[in-house]
């Protein structure tokens, strides 16, 4: 490998470098059709599905200048800015929203030019970000950013060195999503179909658990403002539920006579990435003591997103927080001015909380405390927590049911992802650099895939 390598344009060696369909799209998405990507779909080096929305085909035909087919590489341009992915064969049909499209020419590799912007590019993208209140990477900016040309044979080893890489992630991704899905499932089971409850009620045994589980369960309802719910629960307040909530903190880039503490800053658009384990784009910035001994997160506590939102994407996002999550920042934790700390009265509380908080978020509930002003959504963050009810079992239902979400909770947020992720970010400049050789690449990632 050599540092020699040629630099060239973008769209100089990209078939076509255009943008994906830019305005509001929430009259346009139907139930089922053609898959419609979005920032929030585009993760480092990868595709995901979460909230993954579908237009009709009559619109996929219309809007054509936007339409993807696999081997494309697409760009965020807000949001997660300069995010980059290639849309896999998985995908062969499919439709976007604000994202650069770029379209390989004969001489890079689609797979080589993802991980090329995804770790040596991020300097060109974060100066050439524009606008005040949400900034933005643009096209004009992504034809002019200067890609590495390796002969085809070195980008193939470099892309089958880190793509071992992404393998081994994306399986770890699978089974977080898996097991996400499972405490979900169980959730709407016991919380909102009560299941077991109705089970009981009809002389049946619940299913999925076992004697001992299932005798903590009534075996009858009883009239609430919600309707029937099973009796011995209660329907609590939100707000009832915390020992302690407040804003969050920005703080300043570099430290100042007042801000001078070292912080990390959970934003509402790093909850997916933190969500599967994933801290690298948390920004660091500097606040003081008197702020920072109101705010700084510790295992249990809850950070919900209330402002930021947009026409087509509700606040109201959440992320619990553990030891294990927090424990891969060398300072301490607060949530960004955008965000709120909910400190729920105990840990299995806790849990039951980030749990409602993801199902009302995943219904769509959330867009109930909306409130659109100035271009930018604000959560209704006093009548959210004065209003809506949350479900609380007897203790010990409630205990049965932390120690499962618990176990999967932490399971991913323990994961090797971060640490995988981390590997595959420092290979590249290293490969390039000529610090580091294909076999001695391919030892280190043996060792962290062991």
């Amino acid at each position: 490998m050599s540092s020699e390598w040629p630099l060239r344009a973008l769209e100089d060696i990209a078939k076509e470098v255009t943008v994906g369909f830019v305005g509001s799209m929430a009259s346009e998405y139907v139930e089922n059709g053609v898959p419609f990507l979005r920032s929030l779909n585009i993760d480092p080096f990868g595709i995901n599905t979460k909230d993954l929305k579908f237009v009709s085909p009559e619109f996929h035909r219309k809007i054509k200048k936007s339409a993807l087919r696999p081997g494309d590489v697409v760009i965020v341009r807000t949001g997660k800015p300069g995010t980059c992915a290639v849309v896999p064969d998985w995908l062969d049909d499919a439709n976007c929203s604000d994202l650069v499209i770029a379209r390989c020419g004969a001489e890079i590799r689609p797979k080589f030019l993802c991980y090329w912007i995804n770790s040596a590019a991020s300097h060109h993208i974060s100066s050439h970000l524009v606008g005040a209140v949400q900034q933005h990477f643009n096209v004009g900016a992504a034809k002019k950013m200067l890609v590495a040309t390796p002969s085809l044979w070195e980008q193939d080893q470099v892309i089958s060195v880190l793509g071992s890489i992404d393998d081994r992630i994306t399986l770890l991704r699978e089974t977080n999503a898996t097991l996400e899905a499972i405490a979900k499932a169980l959730f709407k089971s016991w919380f909102v179909d009560f299941d077991p409850v109705r089970a009981k009620a009809e002389g049946l045994e619940p299913e999925g658990m076992d004697a001992a589980t299932a005798v903590l369960f009534s075996d009858s309802f009883e009239e609430s403002e919600l309707g029937l719910v099973p009796k011995g629960w209660k329907l609590v307040p939100f707000g009832e539920l915390l020992i302690h909530t407040i804003g969050g903190d920005w703080g300043d880039e570099t430290p100042s006579e007042k801000n001078d503490t070292r912080v990390a800053i959970i934003r509402g658009t790093d909850i997916p990435d933190l969500q599967s384990g994933a801290a690298n784009r948390v920004p660091l910035r500097y606040t003081s003591t008197k702020k920072l001994a109101t705010r700084k997160l510790q295992d249990g506590d809850l950070v919900l997103e209330v402002s930021g939102g947009s026409k087509d994407q509700p606040t109201g996002r959440a992320l619990y927080l553990t030891e294990a999550l927090l424990g891969q920042f060398d300072c301490p934790v607060e949530p960004a001015s955008f965000c709120r700390l909910l400190r729920p009265i105990d840990r299995n509380i806790g849990l039951l909380l980030a749990q409602h908080l993801t199902y009302i978020y995943g219904i769509g509930k959330t867009w109930e405390y909306q409130n659109q002003s100035t271009g930018i959504a604000n959560f209704q963050t006093t009548h959210f927590l004065e209003s809506e009810l949350v479900a609380v079992p007897p203790r010990e239902v409630l205990a049965v049911f932390a120690d499962v979400v618990r176990s999967i909770v932490d399971r991913g947020h323990l994961s090797q992802i971060q640490n995988l992720a981390s590997l595959r970010d420092t290979l590249l400049p290293r490969l390039i650099s000529g610090q580091l050789r294909l076999p001695e690449a391919e030892v280190m990632v043996e060792e962290v895939c062991a």
